[in-house]
């Protein structure tokens, strides 16, 4: 389901909108509730108690096709409307249409074979009003706790609420009293991948196809959590098998281009990747997020008419926030390749400031938990369990900010014959929100006490579990693997207790340089939150300077400190270096990084298939005028991120 689209602030509440229309409508005053449910509509433009309303509203204006628009619009976005399927019935026997008549009626009858309160929790939930759907089924599966399809839509409203694992044991016990109720398997494939269980949400998408193969949003699940397991080779075929049947909107042939030319591009096939996100603009010219993609290539540069193309639909007032935040992101970009600094400054920090207004993170939640960390992981904690964890040495961990050189060094490390690159697994971070619960605002460690509550053994087995959940990324039988998930830096303590023979290698970007280039870059993550705000990175950076300083405190000599500046300048110096650290003979590979062939996932996938360039060390010189609130929030970071 797709979230409604947050009101501005300000904006005046739907519902109240929604009765001001209806009162209109009994007063017979039809033009004014027509101007009410337009700016409905602009506020809420997925609301689809709105559509019905208006479809009333052209009834009595005697607009039938208008009428029939709206009202099929309505159960588009809300199939469980028992008065517009009604009224479309109407509506199609007298424009003649029998047939299109009997199917609605048909709609309507089967609604009313429904408990009323699964009709209404549905509805709820289609309108995204999650919480009060809850509410109404829970309190009707107290009455009825048999009924399939209401213990579905619990999961399913669980899911959007980021009760993961509750909608998870909710489907797993449905599966099992009913597992050829297939619905609520996709559904539990859906979970299992958001929960960051790729494996097993394949396992389900393939019992899915096995029942049937061509049915197209199993195809395309199986192929979300191919692209979860980091193999994208067999979904670019897939993805062109579902375009070459045929697609049913403009809409899903936009989105299955964009899918396409992501794993094209991970697959180092820019060319291709480039065709695809074109043909994703042709199906949907305002697709905010295919134009960004073109511009996290790094190395597309856009032409005037392109520019023109994203500037007019960033003029839409009606495009919902996200895409303006997408074309935001692009043009900023795309004028910063012309050097046109200020109109690109303008366009990222228009961007940051939507996308921080529909974020939750705070800085002092994040400076908060660096206080906890380093109160629970003393040297002493870590003297008491030496060598409690499973003592295997495949694991090379590489850690820091987003934007640091991470994907570089990985790209370096993964041209030695002995190790293998993944991606930015989930696995520790997983682990560490089990066994300590996350904050709301930022998904970090409530509780990491909870660690050292561990026994040897518990300790043990989870380093082991690490090992086995990882092996499917492992396809080339090196004896070495990368984990560069950058914000494994939190979890350095969790990492010595359960792989005390595990590498962990710290990436370090000079401080403005970090910052900008994390302020504009728009993640695909909510991980990494803080980079809309210049203070808030400020803040984050300080917070990871002083918890990076307490592990080289209670670990001495274990964390390896690799500066991106001093890899730029010296290349081969500091690749021995790291190759030492790890255990590793130089191999001449590692310096020609760029001719290595492999999947990359990142934001810098196209750069470091380049030899490596000077520009990134003072890019962010060319919006030095707009960046004193991040050198002034900084502080004493600007230098001491070299201790």
């Amino acid at each position: 389901m797709n979230a409604p689209v947050s009101p501005r602030p300000g904006a005046p509440d739907r519902e109240a909108l929604l009765q001001e229309a209806r009162a209109l409508r009994a007063r017979q005053r039809l033009a004014e509730a027509l101007e009410v449910l337009g700016r409905l509509q602009d506020l809420h433009p997925r609301f689809s108690r709105g559509y019905q309303e208006l479809g009333h509203c052209h009834v009595l204006r005697g607009d039938l096709p208008a009428a029939l628009a709206a009202l099929q619009t309505a159960v588009r976005l809300n199939p469980t409307l028992p008065a517009a399927w009604d009224m479309l019935a109407q509506l199609h026997r007298l424009r003649g249409d029998p047939a299109a008549a009997a199917e609605a009626a048909q709609r309507r009858a089967l609604l009313e074979q429904l408990p009323p309160e699964v009709v209404a929790a549905n509805s709820l939930y289609a309108d995204g009003d999650l919480a009060p759907a809850e509410t109404v089924i829970r309190a009707y599966l107290r009455n009825d706790p048999a009924n399939a399809g209401a213990w579905r839509l619990l999961a399913r409203l669980r899911i959007e609420q980021d009760g993961l694992d509750e909608a998870e044991a909710l489907l797993r016990a449905l599966l099992q009293r009913a597992p050829d109720y297939h619905e609520a398997r996709l559904d539990y494939a859906i979970a299992l991948l958001q929960g960051g269980k790729p494996l097993e949400a394949r396992r389900q998408a393939e019992r899915l196809l096995a029942h049937d193969p061509d049915d197209r949003d199993h195809v395309k699940q199986y192929a979300a959590a191919c692209v979860a397991l980091g193999d994208h080779e067999p979904v670019i075929d897939l993805y062109a098998r579902l375009l070459a049947a045929g697609c049913k909107t403009p809409a899903e042939a936009a989105d299955l281009h964009l899918w396409r030319a992501n794993a094209l591009k991970v697959a180092g096939r820019q060319a291709e990747a480039v065709a695809d996100y074109r043909a994703s603009l042709a199906a949907r010219p305002d697709n905010g997020v295919a134009w960004f993609s073109l511009a996290n290539l790094k190395t597309y540069r856009f032409t005037d008419a392109e520019i023109a193309r994203m500037q007019a639909a960033q003029a839409r007032p009606d495009l919902p926030d996200m895409d303006h935040v997408y074309l935001a992101f692009a043009l900023g970009k795309a004028l910063e390749d012309r050097g046109d600094y200020e109109a690109s400054w303008r366009n990222y920090e228009r961007g940051a400031a939507i996308r921080r207004a529909a974020g939750r993170y705070r800085a002092e939640t994040a400076e908060a938990c660096v206080d906890r960390l380093k109160q629970v992981f003393t040297a002493q904690v870590f003297a008491e369990r030496s060598g409690w964890g499973a003592p295997d040495p495949a694991p090379i961990f590489v850690v820091g900010l987003p934007r640091s050189g991470s994907t570089l060094v990985e790209q370096i490390l993964a041209s030695h014959s002995a190790v293998e690159g993944t991606q930015e697994l989930t696995e520790i971070d997983r682990y560490a929100g089990e066994l300590c619960g996350y904050d709301p605002d930022c998904r970090l460690s409530l509780d990491p006490a909870a660690i050292l509550r561990l026994d040897r053994a518990q300790v043990r087995a989870l380093g082991e579990r690490f090992l086995a959940d990882t092996a499917v990324y492992r396809r080339l039988g090196r004896p070495r693997f990368i984990d560069k998930a950058p914000n494994n830096f939190w979890h350095i303590g969790l990492i010595q207790l359960i792989l005390p023979g595990a590498t962990i290698i710290d990436v370090r970007r000079e401080p403005m340089a970090c910052g900008f280039s994390n302020f504009k870059q728009l993640f695909g993550t909510t991980h990494q939150e803080f980079s809309y705000g210049l203070e808030d990175i400020a803040r984050h950076y300080r917070a990871y300077l002083d918890l990076m300083a307490h592990w080289d405190r209670v670990l001495p000599g274990r964390v390896l400190r690799l500066s991106y500046e001093n890899l730029v300048e010296d290349l081969g110096a500091h690749v021995r270096r790291m190759l030492a650290h790890c255990g590793l003979a130089f191999e001449p590979a590692c310096l020609a990084f760029h001719e290595t062939r492999r999947s990359v996932r990142t934001p810098s996938s196209e750069q470091v298939r380049q030899p490596i360039g000077r520009e990134g060390l003072t890019q962010w010189k060319n919006y030095a005028a707009w960046l004193s609130p991040l050198r002034d929030a900084l502080g004493d970071a600007v230098t001491r991120y070299r201790d």
